[in-house]
């Protein structure tokens, strides 16, 4: 009885990891297809972070919103503005970006020249992971921008997911925290 039970154990295991290997690669497969496009707005309800925030003020002067596509759905959303200086609230950064943009206007270039994400998430397991990646593939190809710095709420939950992308803590705020990522 023993050797008729173990290779029916042996095969159900088998079949098991091969089943399991296929559910993997569907669950991640869209990933390898995905694309970062800019919005001309988004759905702010769905923002975890900063819900208050309407589309005029993520799109205003020096601002703008990310998004990845796959199959011509949003998948996972990522608003920046690009400023001179880091700041230390939302307050602040509508200022600084405001400031960077006039600035660059007036004599003919890009905006700032740090990119500071205020805010991401995701719609689907791995967005935020991948959408971090592909900005900061953007930052690396652009002539302007030479740092990515986060502008995130005190949270553990902000803390964790900057630390696991490879981010560096550079300064705790009253109500906020900045996050870096290196851009070399």
């Amino acid at each position: 009885m023993i050797k008729k039970f173990n290779p029916r154990i042996k095969a159900r295991l088998r079949k098991n990891r091969q089943v399991l290997s296929k559910n993997i690669d569907n669950f991640f497969g869209w990933v390898k297809g995905a694309k970062l496009v800019e919005l001309k707005e988004c759905n702010t309800d769905e923002d975890p972070v900063r819900p208050e925030l309407d589309n005029k003020f993520r799109t205003g002067y020096g601002r703008k919103i990310f998004g990845v596509e796959y199959q011509g759905e949003i998948h996972a959303v990522m608003c920046f503005a690009y400023t001179n200086e880091i700041p230390k609230s939302v307050e602040e950064l509508e200022k600084l970006s405001t400031d960077a943009f006039l600035q660059t206007a007036m004599r003919d270039q890009a905006g700032g020249q740090i990119a500071i994400a205020y805010t991401v998430w995701s719609k689907k397991k791995g967005g935020g992971k991948l959408i971090v990646k592909e900005v900061f593939k953007k930052i690396k190809k652009s002539n302007h921008l030479n740092r990515l710095v986060t502008l995130s709420p005190l949270t553990e939950m902000a803390t964790n997911f900057h630390e696991r992308n490879g981010a560096k803590l550079i300064q705790i705020n009253e109500t906020t925290q900045n996050f870096e990522y290196k851009v070399m």
